[in-house]
């Protein structure tokens, strides 16, 4: 296997890079939906995504958003890097712009790209965010004991954890635990960049 795995999935089976990222899920969807024992019926329920996205995701037809993954991984009890997770990845990876892993929601208008190798037993993962100017994302409460660090690159952001706001300007970090809703606020009228680490209490098994 090629020492860049990110590559090795844009290249493996399709051209379109995005369109790897969105097969890749789907097959790991499943096989951790079945490992656990539901069906897609079972998983709606308890994520609260409905069965025709479930069934969408899996067979490659749907690029689910950062919350949409964030529920079905709850539900399931993993990272959301399970569900995008490479077989057999090196020790060294060069995680270049262009193959990186982005997710988006709301319309493009907030960016996650990961800054990890996706592995299922990691209990800590790195991202980058990007906000578009204005806009909010709020995110749901995460498995108990996640603790998350921000700390701000570009702009002026704006963080409500739990009903408590806290202005961040460039430099600024904040550490909260991440297990309460919480929303992340663009403040400016440019583009606000983010580096985020989440760290989870105990080592994940799928």
């Amino acid at each position: 296997m090629r020492s860049d795995a990110l590559a090795s999935l844009a290249t493996e089976e399709f051209h379109d890079p995005s369109e790897a990222i969105c097969i890749r899920t789907g097959r790991n969807l499943r096989r951790l939906r079945t490992r656990r024992g539901y069906s897609l019926d079972r998983l709606a329920k308890v994520s609260g995504v409905s069965r025709a996205m479930l069934g969408q995701i899996e067979t490659g037809k749907s690029s689910p958003t950062l919350n949409v993954l964030a529920k079905i991984a709850a539900a399931l009890e993993v990272s959301c890097g399970s569900l995008i997770i490479e077989e057999d990845e090196p020790t060294t990876v060069l995680l270049t712009r262009a193959a990186s892993k982005t997710l988006s929601s709301s319309d493009g208008r907030f960016e996650t790209r990961a800054l990890f190798p996706y592995d299922g037993d990691r209990t800590v993962e790195f991202y980058e965010l990007r906000i578009a100017p204005h806009h909010a994302e709020r995110a749901e409460a995460h498995r108990h004991g996640t603790v998350e660090n921000l700390v701000v690159a570009e702009g002026t952001v704006e963080v409500v954890v739990d009903k408590q706001p806290y202005i961040l300007g460039e430099g600024d970090a904040l550490v909260f635990e991440a297990d309460v809703p919480h929303t992340y606020r663009n403040m400016t009228g440019g583009p606000a960049v983010v580096y985020l680490v989440s760290t989870y209490q105990e080592a994940i098994h799928i």
